[in-house]
């Protein structure tokens, strides 16, 4: 399946919409944030909603279907920095990709 357009569009702006709802959006908060970045090639600033898991200054993003996404491949060698939303604050830190053996890509954020 590929995930790009309009779907993608639609289904990233209800996730959106579900974090600042006013009866779910704090329990859709704990799971989902939206990370900002400035694309390598492009330069230009980009956000998108994303799962994650945080363990103290370590949040962890599995990019679901990597191989129909692009904007983790800004994060693979050195990395690069990225911006998110944590607990109503917008927190920066520094964020590297890696696929493992089995095909799956985790960002890392060091915050």
């Amino acid at each position: 399946m590929n995930f790009k357009g309009p779907l993608a569009r639609n289904v990233n702006k209800a996730m959106v919409g579900l974090r600042n709802a006013p009866l779910v959006g704090k329990l859709v908060r704990k799971g989902i944030t939206v990370v900002s970045y400035t694309g390598r090639r492009s330069g230009k600033t980009f956000s998108t909603p994303v799962g994650y898991q945080r363990k103290g200054e370590v949040v962890d993003i599995q990019v679901m279907m990597p191989d129909d996404k692009t904007w983790w491949r800004n994060f693979s060698g050195e990395g690069g920095p990225l911006t998110l939303e944590l607990d109503g604050v917008q927190r920066t830190g520094h964020a590297t990709s890696h696929r493992d053996e089995r095909g799956r890509v985790t960002v890392r954020v060091q915050l």
